[in-house]
């Protein structure tokens, strides 16, 4: 039976899972990155690798999500939040020290990818999968495959501006890419916990703004307030551009529960249409779908 091996090389954490062809999950197990060292980051891989052959009986093509994409013209990785990856010419590493083949993808990409075989789009001709946590991105899939553009940045949507942004949010908080406004610095995680330090002079994270605004904290229900308004003009400029069928969220703010009803409630007065159709969905394989969207990588 064929066996799907994925990769998740995060900012904190490194996982390998295997599935096999119906999805059913063989093996999951996960160990600090090595944040900072290159070579002991492909070591780390090399082992997690090493243990999947072991329970395949045999070395299997890899799929590996990274933070970050692989540049067309160079083959050199870019655009990656774990700024030590930059530069490194990743997958031809890979391939080397693993001797079989490799594939590369967005971890945005490879949760979209997940979600849209057996999660929460499963049958959906196309599925936008954001990610919002440390950081802010997004995956596009349609009809079960992976749109990475000519330029391999498809779904960089957390490095486009705040849509209809309000004087107050002019120029916006300041991106590491350079720029003021990203949707990473309002949709994020820090940028949740940013934006209540702004406002109120508290210090808090986005954790703790959720669970004292559930207790009636009235500055963090307004934080929330503000962020859910801000992420429905976010995901009104994709549905404007990419109506697709299902949006999910993934990350640590994918378990605020009121975005699935307030964001949809909110987006309407933002989209050129008369109806909407498109549904906002939780990760049906949570923190899993990552590292099963690399393993899926081989299965497009």
């Amino acid at each position: 039976m064929r066996r799907h091996v994925g990769i998740d090389l995060g900012g904190t954490k490194t996982e390998v899972a295997v599935l096999d062809a119906s999805g059913r999950l063989l093996l999951r197990e996960r160990r600090p990155t090595p944040r900072g060292d290159y070579r002991s980051a492909l070591d780390l891989i090399r082992a997690l690798v090493g243990e999947a052959d072991r329970l395949t009986g045999g070395p299997c093509p890899v799929g590996v999500g990274i933070p970050g994409s692989e540049s067309p013209a160079t083959g050199l990785i870019r655009n990656a939040n774990s700024t030590w990856l930059n530069g490194r010419p990743l997958r031809a590493d890979l391939e080397e020290l693993l001797a079989r083949p490799v594939r590369l993808a967005n971890d945005a990409n490879c949760f979209a990818l997940s979600e849209a075989v057996d999660g929460a789009g499963r049958g959906a001709e196309s599925v936008f999968g954001v990610i919002a946590g440390t950081g802010t991105g997004a995956g596009i899939v349609i009809d079960g495959k992976v749109l990475t553009g000519i330029n391999r940045v498809a779904g960089e949507w957390g490095h486009n501006p705040l849509p209809w942004p309000e004087p107050h949010e002019l120029p916006g908080p300041a991106c590491y890419c350079g720029r003021h406004g990203c949707l990473e610095t309002w949709l994020s995680g820090p940028g949740l916990a940013a934006d209540h330090r702004r406002t109120t002079g508290t210090g808090l994270t986005a954790e703790a703004i959720a669970a004292r605004a559930v207790s009636g904290d009235p500055d963090c229900r307004t934080t929330l307030d503000r962020h859910a308004g801000r992420m429905a003009r976010g995901l009104a400029h994709v549905i404007n551009i990419l109506d697709p069928e299902i949006i999910v969220l993934g990350g640590g703010l994918s378990n605020l529960a009121h975005l699935y009803e307030e964001v949809p409630r909110r987006w309407e007065s933002w989209i050129f249409s008369d109806t909407v159709r498109t549904r906002l969905l939780p990760p049906l394989h949570g923190d899993s779908s990552g590292v099963r969207g690399a393993a899926w990588l081989w299965n497009e």
